[in-house]
């Protein structure tokens, strides 16, 4: 079921077509998936003021509703590690167009995942679950099943991995924490099926999973078109 607070979100994105990521990022909050703590920065006192809460080293993204693919764009900075630097990102990125801040948050590791969500016009929402990162395109290890996703579904998903040994420990490696990224796949097909009629396709890459937690380091939703909205 989706909240006020997440049809708000998704209806002020309608412009845009698509989610900007701090709201992205609020509305997966809602829905109880975690998400690192993030600081929309519009101005560069903010900016600074922010990385005080976050603190560093710290990666800032640009946030603008004209750029989409923020690491292509070259919008993304990582490891800022002082104010100086971050007052140098923010100045650098003001040039993009559309400019409307930044996201600050703090670095996070792990196992880099991908999670997504598509409407199929036949089969309806479809999950998606991968080794990610940005070599996504190129190891192509993912695999797929319909939702509502249930606790076996997720089992069998890793299984079906071939790199499925880098989430249950790989020569010495912790895994990763089972429950905690079961919990993230059940919710967030939970909430694909409740926002079917309004998103065409989700992405969540990378996830970011160790042996305590996994987290959604970027999130991008892409809105279905106003025709087929309700």
């Amino acid at each position: 079921m989706l909240t006020v607070e997440m049809i708000a979100i998704l209806d002020g994105a309608r412009d845009a077509g698509w989610v900007l990521e701090p709201e992205a990022k609020r509305l997966l909050s809602l829905a109880g998936i975690d998400v690192p703590p993030f600081v929309w920065a519009r101005s560069e006192d903010e900016a600074i003021q922010a990385s005080g809460q976050v603190g560093f080293p710290l990666a800032a993204k640009v946030v603008s509703p004209d750029v989409l693919h923020k690491s292509d764009a070259g919008g993304v900075a990582i490891d800022v590690t002082n104010t100086d630097e971050l007052a140098g990102v923010f100045s650098r990125f003001r040039s993009f167009p559309g400019f409307a801040g930044l996201l600050i948050e703090p670095m996070v590791s792990g196992v880099e995942l991908i999670v997504g969500g598509k409407v199929d016009y036949q089969f309806g929402p479809v999950i998606l679950l991968g080794i990610g990162g940005t070599g996504v395109e190129i190891y192509q290890d993912t695999t797929v099943r319909m939702a509502p996703l249930a606790e076996n579904h997720v089992r069998s998903m890793v299984a079906g991995l071939k790199g499925g040994k880098l989430l249950t420990g790989y020569r010495g490696s912790r895994p990763v924490n089972m429950d905690r990224l079961t919990q993230l796949l059940i919710r967030f097909s939970t909430l694909m099926t409740a926002m079917a009629e309004r998103v065409e396709s989700i992405d969540l890459n990378p996830v970011m999973c160790t042996d305590k937690n996994c987290v959604v380091a970027d999130a991008r939703i892409m809105l279905a078109s106003t025709e087929t909205q309700p």
